[in-house]
């Protein structure tokens, strides 16, 4: 029973709470799969990670879908450095963690970083402690980063997701998925001037109006901002915001399909909201709006029953993308030194793949590692065959080419040709 546990730890409903005991059966509660389910569950994903480098090259698609159904808790500290290429990008730096870890680091950024450690999911046993394990490492951690990144130093907003990610795997791991959500997934979300976080909101209400103008109306009539709700949802990946058993389903599929899955989750939950006259009849007021925005019913939280609206949300990479550019050229209309670059930002796990991949091939001497032995392999396009009667009239072409040989001068006749060659 203990190993069942551990490996359906995720579904509690908070974090810091013990794991959920199987019923009688071999069966979870109400609305959760049986314990052979969630078996057969790892065992896929244990084939698949096995070979990750073809999985991705090949059966993307299928990833992504097992991802929708939600990485077993056992697999996610081997599946989500995969994913993100977090486990690549510590193979390529071996050592450069422990490096940076033992250096002293900037004590204004640490002064900092102190004040909010005990923040960081202060109900959950690795974090309650200021001199434990958990909350020593968050803070080595995110140092890690400020020497790694000593532009964008710290943001308060990474904390959550740092310490979400050291509850899954070891802290060197950490940092690497960190650096990948930071720069990949999330450029410039946590850089001083956070403009892409300003751009997202943009995109985020002009998405919101085509998906449920009713509630786009009503935070337009109101003066309700984006950056009043959308920021934290987005800067923490809703790690402060939802039920921790749904956080970590949304999280499978973002580290699976990108940022495309914030904006489905921020427009679900904005439609659960305030989507129809009902929900919007006590709303009188910016703090109404909000009040409601943050006190949505439980039930509808609950992680299968989100994450299904979340699947079904219209909202593709390509309308990010175009959204993007369009909201991008206005604000920059109004700030021409707006700064944000759209191509830093890669659109889900196989773009970050064959990224990585391409790197590799173009560095072969600095980027080689274990993880990468999926070559790319090289096109070669061949010529289509000829056209029957081209081919017959080659044939008689070469045939018109060829000598005509007979018994002199040392050449075979034609007899002397068919015949076989006799060994003495």
């Amino acid at each position: 029973m203990g190993t069942e546990q551990a490996a359906l730890s995720s579904q509690s409903s908070a974090p810091g709470e013990g794991p959920s005991v199987a019923t009688e059966g071999g069966r979870r509660g109400p609305g959760q799969p049986p314990v052979e389910l969630i078996r057969r569950r790892e065992a896929r994903w244990l084939e698949m990670t096995s070979h990750w480098e073809k999985a991705m090259a090949r059966r993307y698609k299928k990833v992504k879908v097992l991802c929708r159904k939600g990485i077993p808790s056992s697999m996610r500290a081997r599946c989500w450095p995969l994913l993100c290429g977090g486990q690549a990008s510590m193979d390529r730096n071996l050592g450069k963690y422990q490096e940076l870890e033992q250096s002293p680091g900037d004590p204004q950024w640490l002064e900092t970083i102190e004040k909010d450690i005990h923040r960081q999911f202060p109900f959950h046993e690795m974090f309650l402690s200021p001199e434990g394990h958990g909350q020593r490492g968050l803070l080595q951690l995110l140092k890690a980063y400020t020497l790694y990144r000593p532009r964008e130093g710290y943001c308060q907003a990474q904390g959550p997701v740092a310490a979400l990610l050291l509850m899954h795997m070891p802290a060197e791991q950490a940092f690497w998925c960190l650096v990948q959500i930071s720069e990949r997934y999330l450029p410039g979300y946590y850089s001083p001037e956070m403009e892409a976080v300003l751009l997202d909101g943009e995109v985020f209400v002009a998405l919101l109006r085509r998906v449920c103008p009713k509630a786009y109306k009503h935070l337009q009539k109101h003066g309700v901002g984006p950056l009043l709700y959308v920021t934290e949802w987005f800067l923490c990946l809703y790690s402060r915001t939802l039920p921790f058993p749904t956080v970590l389903r949304i999280w499978d599929a973002f580290l699976s399909e990108g940022v495309k899955v914030l904006f489905r989750v921020g427009l679900v939950l904005v439609r659960l909201a305030l989507g129809s006259s009902e929900k919007l009849r006590d709303c009188t007021g910016v703090v109404e709006t909000l009040e409601k925005l943050r006190n949505i019913p439980a039930r509808l939280l609950q992680e299968d029953t989100l994450m299904a609206e979340v699947h079904d949300m219209a909202v593709s990479d390509r309308d990010v993308e175009r959204e993007c550019r369009v909201q991008l050229a206005k604000l920059r209309k109004t700030r021409p030194d707006f700064g944000c670059r759209l191509e830093r930002r890669l659109p889900n796990a196989k773009a970050i793949f064959d990224a990585q991949q391409l790197e590799d091939a173009q560095q072969p001497g600095k980027g080689s590692h274990p993880a990468s032995t999926f070559l790319i392999p090289e096109i070669v396009v061949n010529p289509p065959p000829p056209h029957p009667k081209e081919q017959r009239r080659l044939e008689r072409e070469r045939l018109k080419e060829q000598p005509v040989l007979n018994g002199r001068g040392g050449a075979s006749s034609h007899q002397d040709r068919l015949r076989p060659h006799m060994t003495t």
